[in-house]
């Protein structure tokens, strides 16, 4: 139970930092709960600084190196951006907010704003994660795609979609005074502003990646008059690198389980590992592994020795 500790001269202790008399309640916290959301925390801490540093050095290749440029790796470099700025949020978020009970019980403005980036930008990753799965859908099912005019649509989608959302989300909350608590740390009333688009988003992409997958398949079939369940087994498993850059993992776990249910941990790690490294994931698939990446890296490794070969090897690599 929670209790007051009195002077010697009969009065209530007062805190050194809040100049106020202090009731101690760390002992009715319960400590294993407690350890538990602290090790999730430093999960996402960790997480999203690995991810923040690897969506940086991917972003700088794809825009230092001309010869990868197209609508797909546009589609990327806007979908890493996101992800860029989400993570440093969610890191500011933390840090700032989260791991601050004084600014919590203050419900700032400012607190309040940092919120509503967040989730702005949060939103406006998982619409980008939707367009790289209506692009690569429209690839294969309509023949030929104006990719100038599909760009424009992409960034209205992902840019300015999430602007009214979040626009509508903020003013409801705002205007709730039940809802307008605590920096908004906790899940309101008007959270499925916000969340039902999301999940409409994801919804759409697992139909896109199913389909891709049966358009893919029809086509091996197609050709080889014989059925090939090897080629078929390795276009399927190609595949599914996409579960990442579309977000479809999160579906994996749709369900929160009730608070202090055994699950309740086991979720709450998992749901952390897959939202931190999940642009870590994104840049060693699309980036750092990606076949014209390499190409591209060898390419320059190999000029590189040539040239500290020096001017006769050269000219004599050269004449050859």
């Amino acid at each position: 139970s929670g209790h007051k500790d009195c002077d010697e001269n009969g009065s209530w202790f007062i805190h050194p930092y809040t100049n106020q008399s202090w009731s101690n309640y760390t002992t009715c916290v319960d400590m294993s709960n407690l350890e538990l959301h602290q090790g999730v925390n430093t999960i996402y801490i960790a997480g999203y600084s690995m991810s923040l540093v690897a969506l940086c050095i991917s972003l700088f290749i794809f825009c230092f190196f001309k010869s990868l440029k197209c609508t797909r790796v546009t589609i990327h470099k806007n979908l890493f951006v996101s992800f860029i700025i989400n993570n440093a949020m969610w890191l500011v978020w933390f840090e700032c907010v989260v791991s601050k009970p004084d600014v919590v019980a203050g419900n700032s403005a400012e607190c309040q704003v940092l919120h509503v980036f967040l989730h702005y930008f949060l939103v406006s990753n998982y619409f980008w994660m939707f367009c790289e799965g209506l692009y690569l859908h429209t690839l294969l099912v309509v023949a030929f795609v104006a990719e100038d005019r599909i760009m424009k649509w992409f960034f209205l989608l992902g840019w300015g979609a999430p602007i009214a959302l979040t626009i509508i989300y903020a003013s409801a909350r705002a205007a709730d005074a039940a809802q307008n608590v605590h920096c908004w740390m906790e899940d309101g009333a008007y959270n499925y502003i916000l969340s039902v688009p999301v999940v409409l988003s994801m919804l759409l992409n697992l139909f896109f990646l199913v389909n891709i997958v049966r358009v893919l398949v029809t086509k091996l079939r197609a050709v080889n008059t014989s059925p090939d369940t090897h080629s078929t087994r390795k276009a399927v498993r190609a595949t599914l690198i996409l579960i990442p850059l579309l977000g479809l993992h999160y579906i994996l776990i749709p369900f929160r389980p009730p608070k202090g249910s055994p699950g309740e941990g086991v979720y709450l790690v998992v749901s952390a590992v897959a939202a931190s490294f999940q642009g870590l994931g994104v840049s060693l698939l699309f980036c750092f592994f990606n076949g014209e990446v390499l190409g591209i890296f060898k390419k320059k490794w190999s000029q590189h020795k040539l040239m500290r070969g020096g001017p006769n090897s050269y000219a004599a690599t050269t004449f050859s």
